[in-house]
């Protein structure tokens, strides 16, 4: 057999209605992996629900109620060979109330496109999604420029909303010579796989061919096997089947494993029976894999999204308090001391109270500006005291940073991104 080539998770993201769904439908069709068949059958249904233009977006959206809703809810996944890697394409919600989809999807994405619609440009959330994409650690970043067949093929349009995004990069802080800019149409199919002889003064790379030019993720197959569950499962035939991305490590069939906090919040022993990926069974799964798996002695009761499966010998810590350094990004007022919102922790959601504000730091230096500020404002960067009101699993930056990262979100907004530093274990 042919060594598999690498994994890679790409997200994409952006604003409602920038087009992403019908970017990857594309991408998925002109790489043959949607027949002309299936295609008709989504067309006709687009018609029928008075949604001409909507058929490549039907490819990801499977769910009816998206179907009739227009919108994508969940988050769906889609595996496509490039010359270099094999994708595994996470499709994240635009919509404002399913963004915490889309932070578990950025969460879990290795690389990331920001889609922007070129008639609208920069939008409101397209700064929350940059920060939301910094926070959860997605290192490479391209921007694609979509519905360009809207604006006429403009060059001078699409340098404009090239020069908005990219002061919008900067100020998140990715290192904007690094970033591809690709002007596109998704549902012409301009620049996705194919190249546009609609503008012949766009020289960089299609869609396709920007996969290849992100580096190859760095697998961190040497820190201790943790992956957060996604979702649960009952398969008949086979039981309970959480399913989730391995963040680090190693699994292997036959692995002694605790599930925790658990349903008790005291963790839960369980072994590895089996372990399949894309619907293929497989004897171990590494570090970036997306995989469904059964536990022996774990059953549909015992186990629920944001739980995290970890090595027995190595658990994850349940946290007491912990010490983070955060972002302001969007909060209404300003944030003071007793605040309690919601964590979003890999695929876990606790609230969690701000006790102590310790001391703000200027984000450009890392020097401390004030200590014990009154308050925290958007744009203010500064190290915090947090106790979970829930069962909390999390880790430091230095112990693993792939299970340190998080977003704060209350009443349907990002309001902080941050990282935890450091850790005061639950007493068991």
């Amino acid at each position: 057999m042919a060594k598999e080539k690498p994994n890679m998770n790409v997200v994409f993201v952006g604003h409602v209605d920038a087009g992403k769904s019908t970017t990857v439908g594309r991408l998925l069709f002109d790489s043959g992996l949607v027949s002309e068949q299936e295609m008709k059958k989504l067309r006709d249904e687009a018609e029928k629900h008075g949604k001409i233009g909507f058929e490549f977006a039907f490819v990801m959206d499977r769910i009816k109620e998206e179907r009739e809703r227009g919108v994508t809810i969940d988050l769906a996944y889609r595996k496509i060979l490039t010359q270099k890697y094999q994708i595994t394409i996470i499709d994240a919600p635009g919509h404002r109330d399913f963004v915490k989809n889309m932070i578990t999807g950025a969460s879990q994405a290795d690389c990331a496109f920001l889609v922007v619609a070129g008639p609208q440009g920069v939008e409101p959330q397209t700064k929350e999604h940059l920060w939301l994409l910094r926070t959860m650690g997605v290192q490479n970043l391209a921007v694609i420029v979509n519905k360009m067949d809207a604006i006429n093929y403009d060059e001078v349009k699409f340098n404009k909303i090239k020069e908005d995004v990219s002061a919008l990069i900067k100020t998140v802080g990715y290192k904007i010579e690094k970033v591809a800019f690709i002007a596109s149409s998704g549902l012409k199919g301009d620049n996705v796989k194919i190249k546009s002889t609609n503008m012949p003064w766009y020289k960089g790379p299609t869609i396709i061919e920007q996969f290849d030019l992100f580096p190859q993720p760095e697998m961190p197959t040497n820190l201790s096997m943790r992956m957060p569950v996604q979702d649960v499962y009952e398969i008949t035939g086979i039981g309970t089947v959480p399913v989730g991305k391995i963040e680090t490590g190693t699994m292997k069939v036959g692995m002694k494993v605790t599930v925790l906090p658990g349903r008790t919040g005291k963790g839960l022993d369980g072994e590895i029976k089996t372990i399949e990926m894309h619907h293929e069974g497989m004897s171990e799964a590494l570090a970036g894999d997306n995989v469904g798996i059964n536990i022996r002695g774990v059953g549909k009761k015992d186990i629920a999204r944001g739980d995290v499966i970890c090595q027995a010998d190595k658990p994850i810590p349940i946290v007491e308090e912990f010490i983070a350094q955060i972002a302001v990004i969007n909060h209404p007022t300003v944030l003071a001391k007793g605040y309690t919102p919601v964590f979003h922790v890999h695929t876990a959601q606790v609230p969690c109270q701000f006790v102590e504000l310790i001391e703000q730091i200027d984000p450009r230096t890392g020097q401390v500006l004030k200590q014990n500020p009154d308050f925290l404002k958007n744009g203010d960067v500064a190290k915090v005291r947090i106790k979970p009101q829930g069962n909390l699993c999390l880790e430091t930056q230095k112990e693993n940073p792939f299970m340190s990262r998080f977003a704060v979100r209350d009443a349907g907004q990002t309001v902080a991104a941050g990282v935890c530093i450091e850790i005061t274990k639950r007493k068991q």
